[in-house]
């Protein structure tokens, strides 16, 4: 029985290019080419994921997709740190548009489970290159792409619940996964490498250098067989429930969320950018505390 998957390597290789797309973005840079780099580039905020950015990275994703030239895309994050997630500060604005519960449902379902996941499914091979932080938002675009390549600096840390586009059970096994989540534990570049979720570790002098090696390698390949190859296993991984899981993740985050803060969003958001009230900034601020030391106690045993 044909698949949705191998409907569609047929129709992109069949179809023929798409009108050039020239979009103007303010929180990306898009470079097209052979090997299409998409960067996340507001470094001043870590690379906090606005509305804007989201909504950015997505317009130059489709827009990779439609540029019969790009053979791979990179994505990766302007300045110390690939992105620090969630942009909290953007959260607590008054000056947002009032929003129902039911269109603060539907925009966060468009942005973190049917973009996300048609990122997933994007019609090119796709690497993260991470270095620096990769906290929570910043997990969640890595994880949507195919393969992650991470510096030796490079810490990853998840949402502790189920929420947004949360694909943890799929990144790692399961015990792993709730053993991490449970602690809400920062992982090591070397640790995300032994638990899966991460390809490759370089030095940071050399994560850029060897990321772009290998996507000349992939791009060097015949692109129907890449494809091809990235939908049979992703189609494999929908077959035991993969799209079906992250979508259900999202719904039982939504309903936590929502109770949270049906009231006044604005309001029960406004803690979050508070240094002193924030408690999702104090878990993370707590995990990196407890990271430090770990590695700290480690030097000290070798």
């Amino acid at each position: 029985m044909e698949t949705r998957y191998a409907r569609k390597v047929s129709c992109i290789m069949a179809a023929p290019s798409l009108p050039e797309v020239n979009m103007a973005y303010s929180t990306v840079t898009y470079e097209p080419g052979r090997i299409a780099r998409l960067i996340l580039d507001r470094p001043d905020t870590l690379n906090a994921q606005s509305r804007l950015m989201l909504k950015e990275i997505d317009l130059a994703l489709d827009e990779a997709a439609r540029d019969g030239d790009v053979r791979v895309v990179v994505v990766s994050g302007a300045g110390p740190h690939f992105s620090a997630g969630h942009d909290v500060r953007e959260m607590a604005d008054p000056e947002l548009p009032p929003e129902t519960a039911g269109q603060r449902y539907q925009r966060m379902k468009q942005a973190y489970i049917e973009d996300h996941l048609r990122w997933r499914n994007l019609a090119k091979p796709t690497i993260a290159m991470v270095h620096g932080y990769c906290i929570w938002g910043g997990w969640m675009v890595a994880s949507a792409m195919d393969l992650v390549f991470a510096s030796d600096d490079a810490q990853f840390l998840a949402y502790p619940s189920p929420a947004d586009f949360w694909a943890l059970p799929w990144d790692m096994p399961p015990k792993k996964a709730k053993e991490i989540l449970f602690e809400h534990r920062v992982l090591s570049a070397g640790e995300a490498l032994s638990v899966g979720f991460v390809n490759r570790v370089y030095s940071r002098d050399q994560l850029e250098a060897q990321t772009m090696a290998y996507a000349e390698r992939v791009a060097d390949n015949d692109p129907a067989m890449v494809l091809s190859a990235k939908y049979a296993i992703n189609d494999s991984l929908d077959q035991m429930g993969y799209s079906a899981s992250v979508t259900n993740a999202f719904h039982i985050g939504s309903a936590f969320g929502f109770a949270r803060t049906a009231n006044e969003p604005h309001k029960a958001y406004a803690s979050f950018a508070s240094a002193q009230e924030n408690p999702h900034a104090n878990r993370v601020r707590t995990a990196f505390e407890r990271f430090r030391q770990d590695q700290k106690a480690d030097k000290q045993q070798d």
